[in-house]
């Protein structure tokens, strides 16, 4: 699964605003006015990236009827160029599929930069970590050391895997960081086209499994907890919540109840968002789904609910650090109010 380049976020918070000036496309108004007409409360919800196993409770929503059970006519839809957060912050969408690092420019100062708030942790815990093939040797952060890594060259990215190699007796400078964007992490390993890659092991490494190529892999959550932050998020658009909140709280029940369901019966919901999305690969989203039904709530009392120490913990990493323009403040940037009670 490919991560967007922040950079392009970053830039994106910087229009967003003026993008929430423009009025709705001639199709946005129709579908609106089909909402309307079946009595439906229209809601867009937009994706991070293509469709994969993070967003399964989403599609199982929508093909159970839980949204229209809600009153909800849900539109889900692809990403534009500059992101899910600058769509739904400028209020074109609703709702959408973010992650913590990716929201630090909006909550850097003692004003948000973009109206949103993560509402949901669509996964308790952070699966990224760094993949390589086995034969390299690379088990722990210290080994890559002389190896070759891919980076998208971003300042939070490379602090993080830093941190990593350091706490376990490294030398980063001995790292060879090749900007490279790789879609295909297992045809990338297999290629020597890398040595390691910053992966999300629910979909990579699963896939690295389904195909028997044999990996190492780390997570950065064992090395250092400050990285078990929320990865990915449900967003909100701050003046949609403050406005419609029984929207938004019909909208967030719908989904905990696709997310519960895909917990409950992973081979159905895998074969629900393959039938929505004939074009991802099948045995992928099989095997993902089956290794998420333990993810996606792990030992929370719900699906969805955020742990403020976690989410503050992130933060204070990052500006301990100086990743961000300005302080962080705690407590900013989430809440669990609208998930069901």
């Amino acid at each position: 699964m490919k991560k967007k380049l922040l950079a392009i976020i970053m830039g994106a918070f910087m229009c967003c605003f003026a993008l929430a000036g423009c009025g709705g496309s001639d199709s946005e108004s129709a579908d609106s006015g089909e909402a309307a007409d079946s009595g439906l409360t229209p809601v867009t919800f937009v994706l991070d990236w293509t469709p994969n196993t993070n967003h399964t409770g989403v599609y199982v929503a929508q093909a159970k009827g839980y949204f229209e059970e809600a009153g909800l006519d849900v539109e889900i839809v692809q990403p534009p160029d500059d992101g899910a957060e600058a769509m739904v912050g400028s209020g074109k969408a609703q709702f959408g599929v973010s992650f913590q690092d990716y929201l630090v420019p909006a909550f850097a100062g003692k004003e948000k930069t973009m109206p949103i708030t993560a509402v949901a942790a669509i996964l308790q815990h952070n699966l990224s970590g760094i993949m390589s093939a086995s034969d390299k040797g690379i088990t722990r952060p210290k080994d890559m050391e002389g190896h070759s890594y891919a980076t998208w060259e971003l300042p939070i990215e490379q602090a993080i895997l830093k941190d990593c190699v350091e706490k376990d007796g490294g030398d980063f400078s001995k790292v060879e960081l090749i900007p490279e964007t790789i879609d295909d992490e297992v045809s990338a390993l297999k290629a020597d086209q890398v040595d390691s890659i910053w992966v999300y092991y629910g979909w990579a490494g699963v896939n690295a499994e389904t195909k028997d190529f044999p990996i190492n892999y780390f997570a950065f959550k064992d090395i250092n907890d400050a990285f078990d932050y929320y990865s990915p998020v449900i967003i909100a658009n701050d003046d949609f919540l403050e406005s419609d909140p029984d929207t938004a709280k019909a909208f967030l029940a719908a989904v905990s109840k696709g997310y519960e369901f895909a917990i409950e019966n992973p081979a159905e919901a895998a074969d629900i968002l393959i039938k929505a999305n004939p074009e991802i690969d099948g045995d992928l989203v099989k095997a993902s789904q089956e290794y998420l039904t333990d993810e996606y709530k792990a030992e929370a009392k719900q699906w969805g609910v955020i742990d403020k120490a976690r989410w503050n913990k992130f933060y204070e990493f990052i500006n301990e650090e100086g990743l961000a323009e300005d302080t962080i403040p705690a407590d900013v940037g989430f809440t669990n109010d609208y998930l069901p009670q």
